[in-house]
């Protein structure tokens, strides 16, 4: 049987996509077996996280734990399987998850760009058909939208 201990980032990196949760030594120990085990970086380092999905991403991984000169591997699989691995993992990944409120005003900014653009267009096509039809009047108002 597997337990988490203890489980505190060694630091956090985010970019647009993940929110990486990088280990170290003596930041990560679990029970198996009623034996306590630290984390050794040397397969896996870090956990992946995708921002928007709240999904670990690098569920592939194998964690390293050692007692004394004992290493045992645990594949992530098997860490996400755990209630209080997932519940300390998401308390600490939490502020770095893109809110759905974050991502529609994504969305609204997207959009007006592409408007604004579209009207730029629309000008531009609308003083070509002045200058064609010789109408000075229009052109000028036109320009000025510009």
């Amino acid at each position: 049987m597997v337990t988490v201990k203890m489980l505190k980032p060694y630091y956090i990196k985010e970019d647009e996509n993940y929110v990486r949760i990088v280990l170290a030594y003596q930041y990560f120990a679990v029970f198996i077996n009623n034996k306590v085990y630290q984390f050794v970086p040397v397969e896996a380092k870090e956990i992946r996280i995708n921002r928007k999905t709240q999904k670990v991403e690098n569920i592939e991984d194998k964690f390293a734990f050692q007692k004394g000169k004992e290493i045992i591997y645990i594949p992530m699989a098997e860490l996400v399987s755990l209630p209080d691995f997932l519940i300390e993992l998401h308390s600490i990944a939490e502020p770095y998850y893109v809110k759905e409120e974050q991502e529609k005003i994504e969305q609204k900014n997207e959009t007006a760009i592409i408007i604004d653009e579209l009207e730029q267009i629309n000008v531009r096509r609308l003083i070509d058909k002045a200058l064609d039809e010789r109408d000075e009047k229009s052109f000028h108002s036109l320009v000025k939208l510009l």
